[in-house]
């Protein structure tokens, strides 16, 4: 079983982090991308063999009435941010998937994750411009991840992700991943952000693991959660001290 564990963002120190496991996806990137000299100072530090994956920047993805904006360091007149989100076809939105791709390939990930809020709706507009974005991309060797929200029907996401060759990113508690060879799961949490997984909930887990596949905790007790079914698929952590 091909199976990477980890965790949606750093729950512990980095050095810490990389002792106990192989992956991570990197949260800063969709509020707003840290520096080039930042990033490769991670990649540096890290153990060769670690792996990172991101979150695409919030520009491409969300609007700015968006609340993630908050933590957005930007420096643009609103006029400007009105032109972001939704994958519109906007130099806006074209300049943010540059910044994006210059941190992957500085963190040498292979994955990038678009996460689309429940407001981005399947409507035809909205289609339209995911088309236009992932047709038009300089994807190079990305392994490209889509997770929607709201009320995207399997058949539809199934639809783009095979015509875009997109990969369906899903939480496997709420939902079976429509399309991909890899399979990416972002694990909320059965009932929230807060739920702590039971010893019940992980062997279920494991069964939706089949080939290469992520499994990436972004829950409140993530660090446990993700050291458990580590354990459990009967991977180890790099340092002898397993403790949690």
């Amino acid at each position: 079983m091909g199976v990477k564990v980890g965790c949606c963002g750093f729950p512990k120190a980095r050095s810490n982090y990389y002792e106990h496991f192989k992956a991570v996806e990197v949260q800063q990137t969709f509020y707003q991308p840290p520096t080039s000299k930042t990033v490769e100072r991670w990649r540096a530090e890290a153990p060769p063999d670690f792996e990172f994956t991101l979150k695409a920047w919030q520009l491409i993805t969300h609007e700015s009435k968006s609340p993630t904006y908050r933590r957005l360091t930007l420096s643009w007149p609103q006029r400007r941010l009105g032109h972001c989100g939704s994958f519109r076809p906007t130099e806006e939105v074209q300049w943010a998937w540059g910044r994006t791709r210059e941190v992957a390939l500085a963190l040498k990930a292979k994955v990038v994750v678009f996460q689309t809020p429940a407001s981005f709706q399947p409507c035809r507009e909205n289609k339209e411009n995911l088309r236009k974005f992932f047709k038009e991309a300089d994807r190079g060797n990305f392994l490209l991840v889509w997770e929607p929200r709201g009320l995207w029907s399997g058949d539809e996401v199934q639809e783009l992700c095979r015509e875009l060759d997109l990969t369906h990113g899903v939480d496997p508690f709420k939902a079976e991943p429509q399309f991909g060879e890899v399979r990416y799961f972002r694990i909320h949490g059965i009932t929230g952000y807060r739920y702590r997984f039971s010893v019940k909930d992980l062997p279920d887990l494991k069964e939706k693991c089949r080939g290469k596949c992520y499994c990436l905790f972004n829950n409140v007790s993530m660090w446990i959660d993700a050291l458990a079914f580590q354990a459990l698929i009967g991977e180890r952590a790099r340092s002898p001290a397993n403790s949690i």
